[in-house]
């Protein structure tokens, strides 16, 4: 496996664990009314980031000649799933809340390690073309 096709292996894998988490073991609380809080959306909002990511690392995977520009387009991806809980859609207001402790927290860890690997990834790329 060549360099440059290791961000790609591992945005797929933590792009995954940010979607299937986002709906199970990271996710937002479950009232017992059965109504949704807006940590609910913000968490919907990270399963679709979470599945365009996955599938910009499997075609960056099965390309090779626009890997490049596929980094290239995971770093706003990222960067859009980095912002989405508590920036562009707003979380619990209590601290205590599972959103606030949990998801939040994963996810900035998450994204940010998608972000900063589709920036490697796209280094790597730019230095193996010239």
């Amino acid at each position: 496996m060549k360099k440059t096709m290791y961000p790609a292996v591992a945005i797929l894998i933590l792009s995954l664990l940010a979607a299937v988490g986002s709906q199970t073991f990271l996710g937002a609380c479950v009232h017992d009314d059965g109504s949704f809080g807006a940590c609910h959306w913000a968490c919907r909002a990270i399963l679709g980031e979470g599945a365009l990511l996955a599938a910009l690392s499997l075609l960056a995977l099965a390309m090779k000649r626009e890997r490049a520009g596929l980094y290239l387009a995971m770093l706003p991806a990222s960067l859009l799933g980095l912002l989405t809980p508590g920036a562009l859609i707003a979380l619990c207001k209590m601290p205590t809340m599972r959103c606030r402790m949990l998801t939040w927290p994963a996810m900035m860890i998450l994204f940010g390690a998608m972000l900063l690997a589709a920036l490697v990834g796209w280094l790597l790329s730019r230095r193996r073309e010239k």
